[in-house]
Parts: structure tokens; C-alpha cells; sequence
């Protein structure tokens, strides 16, 4: 049964290094923060850009919204090491798994509550802070 188990088992990619967000690149234009590869920081954390950007508001307590061209625009001057630390959290709570610390998880709607499931390790946990 061992032997069957670990065929079934899915094969883990990677060679162990921690999961790592993109630095966001930030400008001040006016009285807003551009956040400039903020797509590309979604595409890396496989997540929607609509849940990344509402997290990242309630996070830094300010309004934004998503332009046409794919860039983050938050409501007042935000430094990198602050918008940098909120995607972490968001990374903690949202993108990796508790288990196997790996970020290969989906999130699923279950009874009214959210949950990661993790196609790695097979784990599910509530998803959230």
C-alpha cells in the first residue's frame, strides 16, 4: 500500500528555495501611488488582480483602483518596503500552503468560507488572516 501511495503521490517541482514575491515598483504621481508591475506580481502569485488590490486596500487603509493597462493606483504616498510588506501577508494568507509551505494552491468558495487547497501536498485550510 506504501508503494501504491507514494505512485499516486504528486511529483513536488522545485528545488526548495523560498517563494519569493516580485518588489513592487512604485512611483509617486501626484497624490496616488503608481504601482507599475503590479500585474505581473498577480500573474506570479496566480491570484486576480481584483482580490490582490482589495486586500492590498484594507492592508494600507486606503482606496485605488486598477487602471486600463494593468497598474495598481493606491489613494496617497505608500513607500516600496510597505506595499512590499502587505504582499507578503497576502502571500502568507492567500498563496502559500501551511503545510508544505509551497505555493501551489487554488482557492475554493466551500459552505460560504474560503479555503486553500494545495495541489502539492493535498492539504485544505482557511484562507485568510
Amino acid at each position: 500500500m506504501l508503494d501504491q501511495a507514494i505512485e499516486e503521490s504528486p511529483e513536488i517541482e522545485g528545488d526548495g528555495e523560498r517563494f519569493e514575491v516580485p518588489d513592487p515598483d512604485l512611483r509617486q504621481e501626484g497624490n496616488a501611488t503608481v504601482f507599475e508591475n503590479f500585474q505581473s506580481v498577480c500573474d506570479r502569485l496566480s491570484r486576480a488582480d481584483e482580490h490582490v488590490m482589495q486586500f492590498l486596500q484594507n492592508e494600507v487603509g486606503t482606496s485605488g483602483h486598477i487602471d486600463e493597462s494593468g497598474r495598481a493606483r493606491l489613494t496617497g504616498e505608500f513607500r516600496e518596503r510597505r506595499i512590499a510588506d502587505a504582499l507578503d501577508a497576502y502571500a502568507d494568507a492567500y498563496v502559500l500552503c501551511p503545510e508544505c509551505g509551497l505555493p501551489d494552491t487554488k482557492l475554493k468558495d466551500e459552505q460560504g468560507a474560503t479555503v486553500l487547497r494545495c495541489e502539492a501536498c493535498g492539504a485544505q485550510s482557511p484562507a485568510g488572516p
